[in-house]
């Protein structure tokens, strides 16, 4: 059975065999030590971050008519106070009215007003390009017009809508796509239950338009 000096000699020398051990690595305990001491003295004299507005912008290059889902958007920080105005904080589930090149805000201008389609019950505000800029200008907000759907391989026209009511005409600088596509977009009220068929079209196929409703 041990001792008191047992117990005691025992500490002793677990002192000593600590003691030694810390003075081995006093040049690495040191070092450690001053690199922390940097460290922290780094970080409290590092400036705060500038303050910074969160702004959506697009994913990717996206077409006209394009109904924004989570996928197409992304977050970008903009300097305070530098943001574009006009911004639409929540646009999920809007409409483009133009193209949207990636990295652009979404602003009100993109979009297409949720009340054009007021007063149209069955119809959906969709806008569709048409390759003639010409016809386009001959075209008031509240005509009924007539769109043809050309195929490109066999010529063959088809009727794609009759008597759709035009619900605006965005600016020809709006109509500008990412890569220079040349026409004026026309939005069209369209039938909920076609909105797929005419995108197809709008994509696919060359449209064209008749007056005259």
């Amino acid at each position: 059975m041990a001792t008191v000096t047992d117990l005691r000699e025992r500490g002793r020398r677990a002192h000593r065999v600590l003691r030694r051990r810390v003075l081995a690595h006093r040049r690495l305990i040191a070092f450690v030590c001053a690199a922390a001491a940097v460290l922290v003295g780094v970080q409290a004299t590092r400036p705060p971050a500038p303050p910074s507005d969160v702004v959506l912008v697009a994913a990717r290059d996206l077409p006209s008519g394009t109904v924004l889902a989570a996928a197409d958007l992304t977050e970008v920080a903009y300097a305070a106070g530098t943001a574009p105005t006009s911004l639409d904080p929540e646009p999920w589930g809007r409409t483009l009215a133009a193209p949207l090149r990636r990295g652009e805000p979404v602003t009100d201008l993109r979009l297409v007003a949720p009340a054009l389609a007021d007063g149209y019950p069955g119809l959906a505000a969709y806008p569709v390009r048409i390759p003639d800029a010409g016809a386009v200008e001959l075209l008031r907000v509240g005509d009924r017009i007539d769109v043809l759907a050309v195929d490109p391989e066999s010529a063959g026209a088809t009727v794609l809508l009759t008597a759709a009511p035009v619900l605006a005409l965005p600016d020809a600088a709006e109509s500008t796509t990412a890569e220079g596509v040349a026409g004026r977009l026309v939005v069209l009220g369209v039938p909920e239950s076609r909105l797929g068929e005419v995108g197809e079209a709008a994509v696919t196929q060359f449209l064209s338009v008749v007056l005259g409703h």
